[in-house]
């Protein structure tokens, strides 16, 4: 269940709580909403996005600037993106600029997005500075919301199931060291018979 509602699967959460009798531990709405922000990052819409977080918790934003940056930073690529430099450039120098003279961290992400303007279409321009305009670019914004999210509504923002799966690996290793013993095949979900 806890995995279902972190990644926002919210019919497969609901069904599996009818299933198992188990009640989740959030509002099932809530989901929907989180996957709303999501999907409006992923498409490139960071007004809509702001607008929900909003919507859904004003503080999220409020009490959260390195957050409230990684967006308004995800805006300026989505304006670089779509070829509006006049807009990128505007944006920089009203919106970000004075956050970057706040914080050194926040200077050094804006001097890389704005590289983009120079090195956009360029074929020897650095992968750390293209991968800005990748999809893993709002992919990794987007679990950046949604970890705040939960957060703010005191909800795990990591599955408890990735946590047991990588403690199942670094016991296994570990054991591996002292014994022979069948190692669980997680792709396939069997256990492998000792050497």
């Amino acid at each position: 269940m806890d995995y279902l509602v972190i990644e926002g699967f919210k019919s497969a959460a609901e069904e599996f709580g009818r299933e198992s009798g188990l009640v989740a531990p959030v509002d099932l709405d809530s989901i929907e909403s989180r996957m709303n922000i999501r999907e409006a990052l992923q498409r490139g819409d960071v007004g809509e996005a702001i607008a929900r977080v909003n919507d859904l918790d004003p503080e999220i934003l409020d009490t959260n600037p390195a957050l409230y940056f990684r967006l308004q930073q995800q805006k300026l690529i989505e304006y670089i993106r779509q070829g509006k430099i006049a807009e990128a450039l505007e944006f920089a120098q009203v919106e970000l600029a004075p956050r970057g003279e706040e914080s050194p961290e926040f200077l050094a992400e804006l001097e890389k997005t704005m590289a983009l303007l120079a090195f956009e279409s360029s074929p020897s321009a650095p992968q750390s500075i293209l991968e800005l305009l990748s999809p893993a670019q709002r992919l990794k914004t987007a679990g950046e919301v949604n970890a705040a999210i939960l957060e703010s509504f005191s909800q795990g923002k990591d599955a408890k199931l990735v946590g047991l799966l990588k403690l199942l690996c670094w016991g296994e290793t570990i054991l591996e060291e002292k014994a022979d013993f069948p190692k669980l095949d997680l792709t396939e979900g069997t256990f492998a018979k000792p050497r």
